[in-house]
């Protein structure tokens, strides 16, 4: 299946996002960007209709942050928006943003993990 990548009616929504990032988000692109594991990150990359938190293109890994408002309300959501991604090939990480706050050097282990 063709990835449809970053379609352009959806740029003025990804850059509203990058520009009201979660504080999770910003800790943690801050220790992504530029490569700092070894692996270029791109942020709010969309994917069809759907835009995606972080993507390392090289390996087809998605990380997406949750926080409550990604408990049983949005379940389904997240579920199908899972199953369309990895119907393109690419694997999804969902990290907590709790795990962001609490055990940063252990979500970093996580993902150094999924890019081996």
């Amino acid at each position: 299946m063709r990835i449809i990548h970053n379609l352009n009616k959806y740029k003025p929504f990804r850059k509203k996002l990058r520009n009201e990032s979660t504080e999770e988000e910003i800790i943690l692109w801050s220790q992504l960007k530029n490569s700092q594991l070894g692996f270029k990150f791109r942020r709010q990359a969309g994917f069809g209709k759907y835009i995606v938190d972080f993507y390392c293109p090289s390996h087809k890994l998605v990380i997406e942050l949750d926080g409550s408002q990604h408990l049983e309300d949005n379940l389904n959501y997240d579920n199908e928006r899972t199953q369309y991604l990895n119907s393109l090939g690419l694997k999804v990480l969902r990290i907590w943003n709790n795990d962001i706050r609490g055990n940063l050097a252990g979500v970093l282990e996580e993902i150094k993990h999924q890019l081996e």
